[in-house]
């Protein structure tokens, strides 16, 4: 398939800056996720990719082939890519035979090669059963593997996707998650990705791009940036987490408002802040480090999700569901934590944590 070489790109519309710098190779094959809130300049840097915007600065290859620069810019239509949208974009009066086939009648293909691939990436998206529907007589999953479908007939050499899954409801959007990635392994295919929401790309990226305010906070795997965030913002946006103020010693750090300490190794000290995610406190009688009051518990069948007060500071524990019956709001719990990252609290949590809205 293809390659994707992003050489300091950065796009301006005006005096707002969007994108920064932006250098990165997207290797073949690979399924790459721009991840971030709104505004950040994911779905900007996937329309350079396109070729709907061009880069104030910087240059972009697909392959060998230099589609934009200061000099030289390659049209959408010749860039041999597909893209699938957030709205589904589905012709109403065709049916989904027809509405796949597009790309390549426009391109006066010989019937009996629009049938061939036609029918071979229906099978490929399990729709070959609903090849005589009407857009209308499906569900929303289904409108949106006819989108998927339409971008692949062309057998492009990379696929973008802007937020295909935004408009699903919450089961079909699990679902067609993995049917999107397995699409992708059958394929061989290069995606570039572009998503908010972070369970999509944890579940689905090769690679995980994390930008804020233009600029790549962090890059690597789902278990790299997940279980080592760069800084605060990467720790907060990709998954659910509490920062605890402490005081790091040698060999311990205080926890800010308690005489209770954790066990610390590192080399910082001073005032810091303990990244905790819930699913690494365990509730504990044996090796409990510290101890803490339940304010408040919700049984959510699979678990029980808690607040536990911690000092001045509440943590929220993530425990198993059956604690649910054995625990009651104002009892003291013993909690050992079984995982946790370090920052020095410089005062830019705070700051880090607004841009995010």
């Amino acid at each position: 398939m293809s390659t994707v070489t992003i050489q300091g790109v950065s796009k301006a519309f005006g005096t707002n800056t969007v994108l920064r710098e932006f250098s990165e190779v997207f290797k073949d094959g690979e399924f790459v996720t721009l991840l971030g809130p709104s505004g950040c300049g994911k779905t900007t840097m996937l329309r350079i990719i396109a070729g709907f915007e061009r880069p104030t600065a910087g240059e972009v290859y697909i392959d060998d082939q230099l589609v934009s620069g200061a000099k030289t810019f390659v049209q959408p239509e010749k860039r041999n890519i597909g893209m699938v949208f957030q709205s589904y974009a589905v012709w109403p009066h065709m049916n989904v035979f027809d509405n796949v086939a597009y790309p390549l009648t426009i391109k006066k293909t010989p019937k009996a090669t629009i049938k061939e691939k036609v029918d071979r990436v229906l099978e490929i998206v399990h729709l070959s059963q609903y090849a005589e529907r009407f857009p209308n007589q499906l569900s929303g999953g289904q409108q949106q593997r006819v989108a998927l479908a339409r971008a692949l007939v062309a057998e492009p050499r990379l696929l973008l996707l802007d937020e295909p899954l935004s408009n699903l409801d919450a089961k079909l959007r699990e679902s067609m998650r993995f049917e999107i990635k397995e699409i992708q392994r059958a394929l061989g295919i290069t995606v570039v990705y572009v998503t908010h929401d972070q369970t999509e790309a944890m579940a689905m990226s090769d690679r995980i791009f994390l930008i804020n305010r233009g600029i790549v906070q962090q890059s690597g795997t789902p278990d790299e940036i997940y279980n080592h965030p760069a800084n605060q913002f990467v720790a907060d946006f990709l998954g659910k987490v509490d920062f605890i103020k402490g005081t790091a010693e040698q060999g311990s750090i205080l926890i800010k408002g308690t005489q209770q300490r954790i066990a610390y190794d590192g080399d910082k000290r001073g005032a810091v802040e303990l990244a905790v995610r819930p699913e690494n406190i365990l509730f504990s009688t044996e090796n409990a480090e510290l101890s803490g009051t339940i304010e408040s518990q919700y049984y959510l069948g699979d678990v029980n999700d808690c607040r536990v007060k911690l000092g001045e500071q509440t943590v929220r524990v993530i425990a198993d569901p059956y604690t649910y019956r054995q625990l009651h709001i104002g009892d003291t719990v013993g909690m050992h934590i079984r995982d946790f990252i370090v920052f020095d609290d410089d005062g830019t949590l705070e700051e880090q944590l607004q841009i995010k809205t």
